[in-house]
């Protein structure tokens, strides 16, 4: 067995999980490395001294810092300008807001970024889980792919729902949106890395269906995904807790992106 040296890793973005990913990483996974951060955000010198963390607000000045890895914690906007120039310079980044690669002149950019520096794209789940059986799945062939999202009903404030939906009235589960996951990435950006997820481990952006709930009867956020095909049909349904420090953040998409990190660290070799 050997192990990938990771000694310097670098986070873009320092909110809820952001700060999750780069506690568990110091604690758990990669006690010795060394940690540096892009975020625009104030923090305390508190914050800074705990974690022994180099600050900065420029991609160029965490790449001088020469990273080993870079994980994108900050949103579709650090995809569309950062995540490019870390592969371009030969970097590996996991992105958790692989929403973002709905766009597919973006996917491109990020694959050309990738192939030219030499570098890794590593996407990770999300708030959804079980979709390596769809993967598998979809070498014999998918017929359908439905991803199915429940929410209370002001979970949908601040999205398209509003405007079309008393959200305070609803009383019975409603569907607030039908259509193929490209579409419900551009209208409902907030549950896109979960869309995209589904979309990407199966049919794609335009092949996959979705529906959006907001459901008075739910307290969580409920994750279900079918599909169909020659291998027969599988179901997979989450019922998800938020993180203790930001109850708009799922649990489950922290976790996914240290598992992404301990997945780099060991390689075993038969």
């Amino acid at each position: 067995m050997s192990t990938n040296k990771i000694s310097r890793v670098g986070i873009i973005g320092l909110g809820a999980i952001g700060k999750r990913v780069l506690n568990a990483l110091q604690t758990q996974h990669l006690p010795l490395a060394s940690y540096a951060a892009i975020d625009h955000a104030p923090h305390t010198d508190d914050f800074v001294k705990e974690h022994k963390l180099e600050l900065f607000t420029e991609a160029q000045q965490l790449i001088d810092w020469k990273p080993d890895l870079v994980i994108e914690c900050a949103g579709h906007g650090a995809v569309v300008h950062a995540v490019p120039v870390f592969l371009s310079a030969g970097i590996d980044v996991v992105i958790a807001s692989i929403g973002a690669l709905a766009d597919k002149s973006l996917a491109a950019d990020l694959e050309q970024a990738a192939e030219s520096g030499g570098a890794r794209l590593i996407l990770v789940s999300g708030a959804i889980g079980g979709l390596d059986a769809m993967r598998s799945a979809r070498a014999a062939g998918l017929d359908e792919v439905l991803y199915v999202g429940r929410k209370p009903p002001q979970a949908w404030a601040g999205t398209p729902a509003e405007e079309e939906f008393d959200l305070d009235q609803i009383k019975v589960p409603t569907t607030i949106f039908r259509g193929t996951a490209a579409q419900a990435s551009i209208r409902f950006p907030k549950n896109a890395n979960v869309t995209a997820a589904v979309a990407l481990s199966g049919v794609g952006f335009d092949d996959t269906q979705v529906e959006l709930i907001a459901d008075p009867t739910v307290g969580k956020n409920v994750h279900e995904v079918n599909a169909k095909g020659a291998f027969g049909e599988l179901s997979i349904r989450l019922i998800n807790n938020p993180l203790p420090d930001n109850v708009k953040t799922s649990w489950l998409a922290a976790l996914s992106i240290e598992e992404a990190v301990s997945k780099q660290l060991l390689t075993t070799v038969f």
